[in-house]
């Protein structure tokens, strides 16, 4: 899926409920995502040079044992934020950018909000 195709089929929360199957599938990467090593983890990988980053690269970042950090990028991999590659003895994990588009563009609720207060919809006085 090319980015703009991703881009053009998310709508931001706030512009449409999200139908069930997009619920549905979405769920897990969010939930992937609320584990604060999970979290940082693609943090990590999406800021280190080249966009990649070898799995001896992770787990110098965290205190936590190199099982530990082998079962969340398994987790990352299965709900489609991470993808990776083995070079002779090491692995090397990429995020997936259309994942992250897909996310970003879910969340991006300033375009839906911006449209509204451009069609005449303001906010209250006194609202938060």
């Amino acid at each position: 899926m090319e980015l703009l195709e991703t881009l053009e089929c998310c709508s931001p929360l706030a512009s449409e409920p999200l139908d069930i199957e997009q619920a549905l599938r979405l769920a897990p990467v969010f939930k992937a995502l609320g584990d604060p090593v999970r979290l940082r983890i693609v943090s990590i990988v999406a800021s280190h040079a080249g966009g990649e980053a070898c799995v001896c690269d992770l787990t110098a970042a965290f205190d936590v044992s190199q099982p530990t950090i082998s079962h969340h990028l398994k987790v990352l991999k299965q709900v489609g934020l991470l993808t990776s590659e083995r070079r002779a003895s090491w692995v090397y994990y990429r995020v997936v950018p259309e994942m992250m588009a897909e996310l970003s563009a879910l969340l991006d609720v300033s375009r839906a909000l911006g449209a509204s207060l451009e069609g005449g919809i303001s906010r209250q006085d006194g609202a938060r």
